[in-house]
Protein backbone atom coordinates (compact mmCIF):
# COMPACT_ATOMS: atom_id res chain seq x y z
CA UNK A 1 0.00 0.00 0.00
CA UNK A 2 1.34 3.48 -0.54
CA UNK A 3 0.81 6.49 0.94
CA UNK A 4 0.38 9.90 -0.64
CA UNK A 5 2.56 12.59 -0.16
CA UNK A 6 2.09 15.13 1.77
CA UNK A 7 0.57 18.27 -0.70
CA UNK A 8 3.29 21.37 -1.04
CA UNK A 9 2.03 24.73 0.80
CA UNK A 10 0.75 26.97 -0.95
CA UNK A 11 2.52 30.26 -2.21
CA UNK A 12 2.22 33.05 0.15
CA UNK A 13 1.67 36.25 -2.17
CA UNK A 14 3.77 38.83 -1.81
CA UNK A 15 2.96 42.45 -3.04
CA UNK A 16 6.15 45.25 -2.04
CA UNK A 17 4.90 48.89 -2.64
CA UNK A 18 7.66 50.63 -3.62
CA UNK A 19 11.01 50.12 -5.46
CA UNK A 20 13.70 52.41 -4.68
CA UNK A 21 16.81 51.87 -2.75
CA UNK A 22 15.37 49.21 0.08
CA UNK A 23 12.69 47.93 -1.96
CA UNK A 24 15.24 46.89 -4.53
CA UNK A 25 17.24 45.47 -2.10
CA UNK A 26 14.19 43.32 -0.56
CA UNK A 27 13.47 42.14 -3.96
CA UNK A 28 17.07 41.21 -4.88
CA UNK A 29 17.25 39.26 -1.75
CA UNK A 30 13.97 37.23 -2.24
CA UNK A 31 14.88 36.26 -5.11
CA UNK A 32 18.60 34.89 -4.23
CA UNK A 33 17.38 33.40 -0.68
CA UNK A 34 14.11 32.60 -1.67
CA UNK A 35 14.79 28.64 -1.06
CA UNK A 36 16.22 28.99 2.02
CA UNK A 37 13.32 31.33 3.26
CA UNK A 38 11.16 29.13 2.02
CA UNK A 39 12.36 26.31 4.62
CA UNK A 40 12.10 28.77 7.09
CA UNK A 41 8.74 29.70 6.70
CA UNK A 42 7.33 26.39 5.85
CA UNK A 43 6.07 27.75 2.35
CA UNK A 44 7.24 29.58 -0.52
CA UNK A 45 6.89 33.33 -1.06
CA UNK A 46 5.21 34.63 -4.28
CA UNK A 47 5.98 38.14 -5.21
CA UNK A 48 2.68 38.89 -7.34
CA UNK A 49 3.71 42.36 -8.11
CA UNK A 50 5.81 45.76 -7.24
CA UNK A 51 3.61 49.07 -7.03
CA UNK A 52 6.02 51.91 -8.38
CA UNK A 53 4.79 55.42 -10.21
CA UNK A 54 5.99 54.94 -13.38
CA UNK A 55 5.86 51.01 -14.61
CA UNK A 56 7.32 51.85 -18.00
CA UNK A 57 10.92 52.73 -16.14
CA UNK A 58 13.93 50.38 -15.92
CA UNK A 59 15.11 49.25 -12.36
CA UNK A 60 17.09 46.80 -12.66
CA UNK A 61 17.75 43.20 -12.83
CA UNK A 62 16.65 42.38 -9.31
CA UNK A 63 12.94 44.36 -10.66
CA UNK A 64 11.43 42.49 -13.37
CA UNK A 65 9.37 44.29 -15.47
CA UNK A 66 6.48 42.04 -15.57
CA UNK A 67 6.13 42.37 -11.96
CA UNK A 68 5.73 46.64 -12.31
CA UNK A 69 2.31 48.01 -11.91
CA UNK A 70 1.12 51.51 -11.32
CA UNK A 71 -2.18 49.97 -9.61
CA UNK A 72 -1.01 49.69 -6.32
CA UNK A 73 -4.56 48.94 -4.48
CA UNK A 74 -5.65 45.99 -6.78
CA UNK A 75 -2.24 44.55 -6.04
CA UNK A 76 -2.77 44.66 -2.13
CA UNK A 77 -6.50 43.16 -2.53
CA UNK A 78 -4.89 40.12 -4.10
CA UNK A 79 -1.96 39.53 -1.40
CA UNK A 80 -1.70 37.63 1.43
CA UNK A 81 1.96 39.85 2.45
CA UNK A 82 2.49 43.45 1.92
CA UNK A 83 5.29 44.86 2.09
CA UNK A 84 5.45 49.16 2.32
CA UNK A 85 8.12 51.00 1.27
CA UNK A 86 6.63 53.84 -0.41
CA UNK A 87 7.40 56.24 2.84
CA UNK A 88 4.86 59.60 3.03
CA UNK A 89 1.30 59.20 5.12
CA UNK A 90 -0.68 58.57 1.73
CA UNK A 91 -1.19 56.59 -0.11
CA UNK A 92 0.81 54.66 2.26
CA UNK A 93 -1.94 54.67 5.37
CA UNK A 94 -4.92 54.12 2.43
CA UNK A 95 -3.30 51.07 1.04
CA UNK A 96 -2.29 49.68 4.17
CA UNK A 97 -5.51 49.84 5.30
CA UNK A 98 -7.29 48.22 2.26
CA UNK A 99 -4.53 45.38 2.42
CA UNK A 100 -5.87 44.60 6.32
CA UNK A 101 -9.61 44.56 5.27
CA UNK A 102 -8.57 42.27 2.60
CA UNK A 103 -7.17 39.86 5.39
CA UNK A 104 -3.20 40.68 4.64
CA UNK A 105 -0.65 41.07 6.82
CA UNK A 106 1.58 44.40 6.78
CA UNK A 107 5.56 44.56 7.04
CA UNK A 108 6.36 48.22 6.69
CA UNK A 109 9.52 50.58 7.03
CA UNK A 110 7.71 53.95 7.31
CA UNK A 111 8.17 55.61 10.65
CA UNK A 112 6.51 58.37 9.71
CA UNK A 113 3.39 56.61 9.16
CA UNK A 114 3.64 54.87 12.25
CA UNK A 115 4.65 57.75 14.23
CA UNK A 116 1.40 59.55 12.86
CA UNK A 117 -1.36 56.94 12.00
CA UNK A 118 0.25 53.98 14.08
CA UNK A 119 -3.19 53.61 16.07
CA UNK A 120 -4.96 53.36 12.75
CA UNK A 121 -3.09 50.55 11.54
CA UNK A 122 -3.36 48.60 14.92
CA UNK A 123 -6.77 49.28 15.00
CA UNK A 124 -6.91 48.17 11.68
CA UNK A 125 -4.42 44.99 12.37
CA UNK A 126 -6.69 43.72 15.50
CA UNK A 127 -10.44 44.51 13.29
CA UNK A 128 -9.00 42.00 10.81
CA UNK A 129 -6.95 39.32 12.72
CA UNK A 130 -3.42 40.40 10.91
CA UNK A 131 -0.20 41.25 11.72
CA UNK A 132 1.76 44.55 11.68
CA UNK A 133 5.06 44.63 11.97
CA UNK A 134 7.45 47.95 11.49
CA UNK A 135 11.22 46.45 13.11
CA UNK A 136 12.63 48.91 9.89
CA UNK A 137 10.88 51.85 10.86
CA UNK A 138 13.51 52.44 13.73
CA UNK A 139 17.76 52.06 13.25
CA UNK A 140 17.44 50.08 10.06
CA UNK A 141 19.16 46.90 10.97
CA UNK A 142 19.56 47.00 14.39
CA UNK A 143 16.99 44.74 16.19
CA UNK A 144 15.20 47.19 18.54
CA UNK A 145 11.44 47.06 18.12
CA UNK A 146 11.65 43.07 18.96
CA UNK A 147 13.32 43.37 22.14
CA UNK A 148 11.13 46.07 22.99
CA UNK A 149 8.24 44.88 22.59
CA UNK A 150 8.90 41.17 23.03
CA UNK A 151 11.60 40.63 24.53
CA UNK A 152 11.29 42.86 27.11
CA UNK A 153 7.35 43.05 27.47
CA UNK A 154 8.09 40.78 31.18
CA UNK A 155 10.23 44.02 32.68
CA UNK A 156 10.14 47.61 33.11
CA UNK A 157 11.38 50.06 30.97
CA UNK A 158 12.80 53.01 32.82
CA UNK A 159 14.74 54.82 29.59
CA UNK A 160 15.31 54.66 26.09
CA UNK A 161 18.18 56.96 24.66
CA UNK A 162 20.29 56.86 21.54
CA UNK A 163 21.58 57.96 18.32
CA UNK A 164 18.53 56.85 16.11
CA UNK A 165 19.26 59.32 12.56
CA UNK A 166 22.81 58.55 10.92
CA UNK A 167 22.79 61.32 8.48
CA UNK A 168 23.14 63.71 11.53
CA UNK A 169 25.41 61.60 13.63
CA UNK A 170 27.40 61.73 10.22
CA UNK A 171 27.63 65.12 9.72
CA UNK A 172 28.09 65.97 13.55
CA UNK A 173 31.05 63.61 13.65
CA UNK A 174 32.38 65.34 10.62
CA UNK A 175 32.42 68.57 12.19
CA UNK A 176 34.17 67.42 15.47
CA UNK A 177 36.91 65.28 13.19
CA UNK A 178 37.69 67.68 10.96
CA UNK A 179 36.68 71.42 12.37
CA UNK A 180 34.19 71.86 9.43
CA UNK A 181 31.33 73.92 9.58
CA UNK A 182 27.79 72.67 9.65
CA UNK A 183 27.09 73.48 6.23
CA UNK A 184 30.03 72.22 4.92
CA UNK A 185 29.73 68.80 6.63
CA UNK A 186 25.89 68.65 5.05
CA UNK A 187 27.61 69.43 1.58
CA UNK A 188 29.72 66.20 2.34
CA UNK A 189 27.09 63.91 3.39
CA UNK A 190 24.96 64.74 0.43
CA UNK A 191 28.01 63.87 -1.71
CA UNK A 192 28.63 60.92 -0.45
CA UNK A 193 25.00 60.13 0.03
CA UNK A 194 24.07 60.16 3.43
CA UNK A 195 21.99 62.68 2.84
CA UNK A 196 19.14 63.51 0.89
CA UNK A 197 18.93 66.71 -1.38
CA UNK A 198 16.40 68.02 1.06
CA UNK A 199 17.97 67.09 4.48
CA UNK A 200 15.09 68.33 5.96
CA UNK A 201 13.64 65.34 8.13
CA UNK A 202 17.05 64.49 9.22
CA UNK A 203 18.82 67.91 10.16
CA UNK A 204 15.85 69.56 11.84
CA UNK A 205 15.15 66.61 13.78
CA UNK A 206 11.84 65.09 12.47
CA UNK A 207 13.13 61.32 11.50
CA UNK A 208 14.63 61.01 14.85
CA UNK A 209 11.59 62.47 16.52
CA UNK A 210 9.27 59.96 14.14
CA UNK A 211 11.08 57.03 15.99
CA UNK A 212 11.25 58.31 19.22
CA UNK A 213 7.56 58.29 19.32
CA UNK A 214 7.72 54.62 18.29
CA UNK A 215 10.01 53.42 21.17
CA UNK A 216 8.19 55.69 23.44
CA UNK A 217 4.64 53.77 22.83
CA UNK A 218 6.21 50.26 22.90
CA UNK A 219 8.72 51.20 25.61
CA UNK A 220 5.51 52.76 27.83
CA UNK A 221 2.61 50.72 26.69
CA UNK A 222 1.20 54.28 25.91
CA UNK A 223 -0.15 56.02 22.41
CA UNK A 224 2.59 58.46 22.18
CA UNK A 225 1.89 60.74 18.50
CA UNK A 226 4.61 62.56 16.41
CA UNK A 227 3.21 65.48 18.03
CA UNK A 228 3.80 64.63 21.78
CA UNK A 229 7.69 64.83 21.20
CA UNK A 230 9.66 67.80 21.87
CA UNK A 231 12.00 68.08 18.77
CA UNK A 232 15.15 70.51 17.72
CA UNK A 233 17.72 69.54 14.90
CA UNK A 234 21.05 70.37 14.30
CA UNK A 235 21.27 73.13 12.14
CA UNK A 236 22.31 75.87 14.67
CA UNK A 237 24.79 73.77 15.91
CA UNK A 238 27.82 75.91 15.04
CA UNK A 239 31.61 74.69 14.59
CA UNK A 240 32.76 76.72 17.83
CA UNK A 241 29.93 74.71 20.04
CA UNK A 242 32.25 71.40 18.77
CA UNK A 243 34.99 73.09 19.66
CA UNK A 244 33.75 74.16 23.21
CA UNK A 245 33.00 70.88 23.89
CA UNK A 246 35.99 69.37 23.24
CA UNK A 247 37.55 71.46 25.43
CA UNK A 248 35.56 70.12 28.23
CA UNK A 249 35.48 66.83 27.88
CA UNK A 250 32.37 66.28 26.13
CA UNK A 251 31.25 65.76 22.27
CA UNK A 252 27.95 66.88 20.97
CA UNK A 253 24.98 64.00 19.66
CA UNK A 254 21.16 64.21 18.34
CA UNK A 255 20.13 62.26 20.74
CA UNK A 256 16.43 60.70 21.25
CA UNK A 257 15.22 60.78 24.46
CA UNK A 258 12.13 58.65 26.18
CA UNK A 259 11.72 58.06 29.62
CA UNK A 260 8.93 58.00 32.98
CA UNK A 261 9.32 60.65 34.75
CA UNK A 262 8.10 60.23 38.04
CA UNK A 263 5.73 62.66 40.12
CA UNK A 264 3.40 63.75 42.86
CA UNK A 265 0.15 62.69 39.88
CA UNK A 266 1.71 60.10 38.98
CA UNK A 267 4.04 59.15 36.05
CA UNK A 268 4.46 61.11 32.69
CA UNK A 269 6.34 60.15 30.30
CA UNK A 270 8.85 62.81 28.25
CA UNK A 271 9.95 62.03 24.60
CA UNK A 272 12.08 64.66 23.00
CA UNK A 273 15.11 65.02 20.41
CA UNK A 274 17.53 67.55 20.39
CA UNK A 275 21.49 67.96 20.45
CA UNK A 276 23.41 67.87 23.63
CA UNK A 277 26.74 67.67 25.12
CA UNK A 278 28.02 63.89 26.18
CA UNK A 279 30.98 62.87 28.02
CA UNK A 280 33.63 61.71 25.27
CA UNK A 281 33.97 58.50 27.55
CA UNK A 282 29.72 57.51 27.01
CA UNK A 283 29.77 55.00 25.09
CA UNK A 284 27.77 57.07 22.78
CA UNK A 285 30.48 59.85 22.11
CA UNK A 286 32.26 56.90 20.17
CA UNK A 287 29.40 56.24 17.94
CA UNK A 288 30.89 57.41 14.23
CA UNK A 289 30.04 58.41 10.38
CA UNK A 290 26.07 57.23 10.20
CA UNK A 291 25.89 54.49 12.87
CA UNK A 292 23.36 54.01 15.17
CA UNK A 293 23.12 53.28 18.88
CA UNK A 294 20.45 53.16 21.32
CA UNK A 295 20.61 52.29 25.19
CA UNK A 296 17.58 51.00 26.83
CA UNK A 297 17.77 51.13 30.65
CA UNK A 298 15.16 48.35 32.49
CA UNK A 299 14.49 47.29 36.08
CA UNK A 300 15.52 43.65 35.72
CA UNK A 301 17.65 43.45 32.35
CA UNK A 302 19.67 46.67 33.58
CA UNK A 303 21.58 48.68 30.80
CA UNK A 304 21.16 47.34 27.28
CA UNK A 305 23.23 49.13 24.24
CA UNK A 306 22.02 47.98 20.50
CA UNK A 307 24.69 49.07 18.03
CA UNK A 308 24.75 48.77 14.33
CA UNK A 309 23.77 50.48 10.82
CA UNK A 310 20.98 52.78 11.00
CA UNK A 311 19.82 52.73 7.12
CA UNK A 312 21.36 51.63 3.57
CA UNK A 313 19.39 49.58 1.49
CA UNK A 314 21.04 46.30 2.58
CA UNK A 315 20.78 46.56 6.52
CA UNK A 316 17.11 48.36 6.11
CA UNK A 317 16.19 45.32 3.82
CA UNK A 318 17.44 42.89 6.41
CA UNK A 319 15.06 44.55 8.94
CA UNK A 320 11.98 44.04 6.23
CA UNK A 321 12.51 40.04 5.76
CA UNK A 322 12.52 39.39 9.20
CA UNK A 323 9.42 41.21 9.26
CA UNK A 324 8.22 39.05 6.40
CA UNK A 325 9.69 35.92 7.59
CA UNK A 326 7.68 36.27 11.20
CA UNK A 327 4.32 37.03 9.72
CA UNK A 328 4.57 34.66 6.90
CA UNK A 329 5.28 31.88 9.28
CA UNK A 330 2.06 33.13 11.49
CA UNK A 331 0.15 32.61 8.23
CA UNK A 332 1.20 28.73 7.33
CA UNK A 333 1.18 28.09 11.63
CA UNK A 334 -1.41 30.03 12.85
CA UNK A 335 -1.81 32.62 15.18
CA UNK A 336 -1.08 36.48 15.59
CA UNK A 337 2.02 38.09 16.03
CA UNK A 338 2.66 41.31 18.76
CA UNK A 339 -0.59 43.61 19.98
CA UNK A 340 -0.19 46.70 20.30
CA UNK A 341 -0.01 47.11 24.32
CA UNK A 342 -1.75 50.33 25.16
CA UNK A 343 -2.83 49.74 29.22
CA UNK A 344 -0.90 52.20 30.75
CA UNK A 345 -2.06 55.59 28.60
CA UNK A 346 0.67 57.72 30.85
CA UNK A 347 0.29 61.17 29.84
CA UNK A 348 3.10 63.51 28.39
CA UNK A 349 5.16 65.66 30.75
CA UNK A 350 5.95 68.76 29.22
CA UNK A 351 9.53 70.58 28.42
CA UNK A 352 9.47 73.53 30.64
CA UNK A 353 8.87 71.11 33.64
CA UNK A 354 12.10 69.10 33.39
CA UNK A 355 15.29 69.46 34.50
CA UNK A 356 18.79 69.83 32.30
CA UNK A 357 21.95 70.90 32.62
CA UNK A 358 23.17 73.19 30.13
CA UNK A 359 25.33 74.83 28.19
CA UNK A 360 24.46 78.36 26.93
CA UNK A 361 27.44 80.63 24.68
CA UNK A 362 26.78 84.20 25.09
CA UNK A 363 28.43 87.36 23.43
CA UNK A 364 28.72 90.11 26.04
CA UNK A 365 30.37 93.57 26.78
CA UNK A 366 33.67 92.78 28.20
CA UNK A 367 33.51 95.34 30.99
CA UNK A 368 33.64 94.62 35.20
CA UNK A 369 30.50 93.42 36.34
CA UNK A 370 29.39 91.59 34.00
CA UNK A 371 29.97 87.83 34.88
CA UNK A 372 28.32 88.85 38.12
CA UNK A 373 24.83 89.76 36.12
CA UNK A 374 24.93 86.85 34.56
CA UNK A 375 25.04 85.06 37.56
CA UNK A 376 22.23 87.14 39.34
CA UNK A 377 20.09 86.31 36.52
CA UNK A 378 20.59 82.81 36.43
CA UNK A 379 20.53 82.23 40.50
CA UNK A 380 17.31 84.55 40.74
CA UNK A 381 15.90 81.94 38.78
CA UNK A 382 16.84 79.21 40.68
CA UNK A 383 20.00 78.64 38.23
CA UNK A 384 23.64 77.28 39.70
CA UNK A 385 26.46 77.52 37.34
CA UNK A 386 28.64 74.80 37.04
CA UNK A 387 31.83 76.29 34.89
CA UNK A 388 32.61 79.75 33.24
CA UNK A 389 34.75 79.92 30.14
CA UNK A 390 35.50 83.27 28.82
CA UNK A 391 37.62 84.64 25.76
CA UNK A 392 38.37 88.12 24.50
CA UNK A 393 36.91 88.42 21.05
CA UNK A 394 39.91 90.32 18.17
CA UNK A 395 39.03 92.89 16.05
CA UNK A 396 36.77 91.43 13.47
CA UNK A 397 35.02 89.09 15.72
CA UNK A 398 33.20 91.42 17.62
CA UNK A 399 29.37 92.13 17.00
CA UNK A 400 27.16 95.40 16.90
CA UNK A 401 24.29 96.06 19.14
CA UNK A 402 21.86 94.93 16.95
CA UNK A 403 23.48 91.53 17.20
CA UNK A 404 25.07 92.09 13.45
CA UNK A 405 28.80 90.85 12.94
CA UNK A 406 30.91 94.36 12.38
CA UNK A 407 33.75 94.22 10.04
CA UNK A 408 35.47 97.39 12.19
CA UNK A 409 36.01 95.55 14.98
CA UNK A 410 32.45 96.38 16.72
CA UNK A 411 31.41 98.59 19.26
CA UNK A 412 32.81 100.94 21.82
CA UNK A 413 33.39 98.94 24.24
CA UNK A 414 35.42 95.59 23.39
CA UNK A 415 33.56 92.43 23.80
CA UNK A 416 34.21 88.91 24.83
CA UNK A 417 32.50 85.25 24.69
CA UNK A 418 31.58 83.70 27.58
CA UNK A 419 30.91 79.38 27.79
CA UNK A 420 28.54 78.40 30.57
CA UNK A 421 27.90 75.36 31.86
CA UNK A 422 25.35 75.06 34.81
CA UNK A 423 24.20 72.24 37.00
CA UNK A 424 20.29 71.12 36.63
CA UNK A 425 17.80 73.12 36.53
CA UNK A 426 14.18 73.55 35.07
CA UNK A 427 13.76 74.25 31.41
CA UNK A 428 11.16 76.95 32.10
CA UNK A 429 13.62 78.69 34.04
CA UNK A 430 16.30 78.71 31.77
CA UNK A 431 13.77 80.42 29.40
CA UNK A 432 12.95 82.65 31.32
CA UNK A 433 16.97 83.57 32.19
CA UNK A 434 16.91 83.72 28.00
CA UNK A 435 14.57 85.97 27.85
CA UNK A 436 16.47 88.57 30.39
CA UNK A 437 19.20 87.91 28.40
CA UNK A 438 17.46 89.05 25.63
CA UNK A 439 16.29 92.11 26.98
CA UNK A 440 19.63 93.53 28.17
CA UNK A 441 22.52 95.80 26.49
CA UNK A 442 24.89 93.49 28.22
CA UNK A 443 24.45 90.44 25.97
CA UNK A 444 24.76 90.92 22.84
CA UNK A 445 24.03 87.73 21.61
CA UNK A 446 22.63 84.33 22.55
CA UNK A 447 24.85 82.05 20.18
CA UNK A 448 23.92 78.78 21.45
CA UNK A 449 21.94 76.93 24.11
CA UNK A 450 22.17 73.01 24.48
CA UNK A 451 21.99 70.52 26.41
CA UNK A 452 24.06 68.32 28.90
CA UNK A 453 23.43 64.65 28.67
CA UNK A 454 24.92 61.21 30.03
CA UNK A 455 25.98 62.50 33.76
Amino acid sequence: MTQNAPAEPAALKVAVLGAGTVGTEVLRLLSQQGTELTQRIGAPLEVIGVAVRDADRDRGEHVPAELLTTDATALVREADLVVELMGGIEPARSLLLEAMAQGASVVTANKALLAQEGAALYEAADVHGVDLYFEAAVAGAIPLVRPVRESLAGDRIQRVLGIVNGTTNFILDAMSRTGASFEDALATAQELGYAEADPTADVEGHDAAAKASILASLAFHSRVRLADVHCEGITQVRAQDIAAAARMGRTIKLLSIVERIPGEAGERISARVYPALIPQNHPLASVSEAYNAVFIEADAAGSLMFYGQGAGGSPTASAVLGDLVSAARARVFGGVGPRESRYAELGLIPLDELRSAFYISLTVQDRPGVLAEIATTLSGHGISISTIHQELLEEGEAISADGDHDPRGGGDLPQAHIGITTHRALESAMTASLDVFSATSTVLAIDSVLRIEGE
